[in-house]
C-alpha cells in the first residue's frame, strides 16, 4: 500500500516542468517514476538524490500534471514539508530542495544534517 506524499514534499511549477522535459527526454524512464531519496553520505551526513525506478510496496507517492514522484518510507521522514524547485542562475542550475528539517548544510551545499 502507499501512502499520499503530498504532505510530505510539494514540487514548484519549474520542477514539474524539468522533471517532464528530462522524463521525455530519457528512455530510461519510460514507465517509471522519479524517485526521491536521502541516503547516508557527505561531510554533514546526508545526501539528496534522484533517479527513475518502479514503485515500491510502503513508497508515498505524489502524482501531479502527469508526473509521478516516488519516495520510500525513510527518506519520507526526513524530507517531511521539503519544497523541490528547479533553478536556474549564475551559478548553474539544478533541482533545490527547501528542507525545513535541516539543522545545518556543508559548504558545498551538497549534503545536510537532519
Amino acid at each position: 500500500m502507499s501512502a499520499e506524499t503530498t504532505s510530505v514534499v510539494s514540487l514548484t511549477p519549474n520542477a514539474i516542468a524539468k522533471i517532464k522535459e528530462l522524463t521525455a527526454s530519457d528512455p530510461a524512464a519510460k514507465g517509471k517514476a522519479l524517485r526521491i531519496y536521502l541516503e547516508a553520505g557527505g561531510c554533514s551526513g546526508y545526501q539528496y538524490g534522484f533517479t527513475y525506478d518502479v514503485k515500491k510496496d510502503g513508497d508515498h507517492v505524489l502524482a501531479s500534471e502527469g508526473i509521478e514522484v516516488v519516495i520510500d518510507a525513510k527518506s519520507a521522514d526526513l524530507l517531511k514539508g521539503s519544497v523541490v524547485d528547479y533553478k536556474t542562475d549564475f551559478g548553474g542550475e539544478g533541482f533545490a530542495i527547501q528542507n525545513p528539517n535541516v539543522k545545518k548544510s556543508c559548504g558545498c551545499g551538497n549534503s545536510v544534517e537532519i
